[in-house]
């Protein structure tokens, strides 16, 4: 079965898009920020990611509680985590030093939304004005074995996507304005998103 979806269908005013929304340790720009988090199903912070979350949501950090917040926990201050543990966000520690805290987030996520078919093939409309030129696809947790797909400038076809050999981070899209994904296993898309003075 084919999923399609516009993954910038969250921005738009009316978009219905369902996804999850994870915040990494990096500023974070207001500008979308209140719309995604909205829309999202849900929330997870990254280790020091919830630091970022905290500042944005001055004087209103009740209506922006992360469903968890995980990993090794050496980022995250001691007043933030203490207040998102008083909130009863979920504080899962990762403490393996074999994987970053953005990998482990993304595998707890991935076992938090396994039962919605993350493998096959997806048809994702890329023409909504809002993206910028990147884009890339990321192997989750495991080797990909079988991927294929339209629509990008560099399309892959029956490609391996494994860490160590091949991953494709620096892709952008030909001017069909949909890229077509198939694969054997989860894979992580990722996809810059215009300043929003600029869309």
């Amino acid at each position: 079965m084919e999923h399609e979806f516009t993954p910038l269908e969250c921005l738009l005013p009316t978009g219905n898009l369902t996804f999850c929304l994870l915040i990494l340790n990096q500023p974070l720009d207001k500008g979308y920020f209140h719309l995604l988090w909205s829309k999202a199903v849900l929330r997870a912070c990254a280790d020091g990611g919830a630091n970022h979350l905290y500042h944005i949501t001055e004087g209103n950090h009740e209506s922006f509680l992360p469903d968890y917040i995980s990993g090794d926990f050496d980022s995250i201050s001691r007043e933030v985590r203490q207040y998102y543990k008083l909130k009863g966000c979920e504080l899962l520690e990762t403490p393996d030093q074999d994987f970053t805290d953005f990998t482990k987030c993304i595998q707890i996520l991935q076992k938090k939304i396994e039962e919605r078919g993350l493998q096959g093939k997806h048809k994702l409309y890329v023409n909504t004005g809002l993206e910028s030129e990147w884009c890339g696809l990321i192997p989750v947790g495991n080797p990909c074995d079988n991927v294929t797909t339209t629509g990008l400038k560099w399309n892959l076809t029956n490609h391996v996507l494994k860490f160590g050999t091949l991953v494709s981070t620096s892709n952008t899209y030909d001017e069909s304005g949909v890229v077509t994904i198939e694969t054997d296993k989860p894979l992580l898309w990722t996809m810059g998103i215009k300043n929003k003075q600029n869309a």
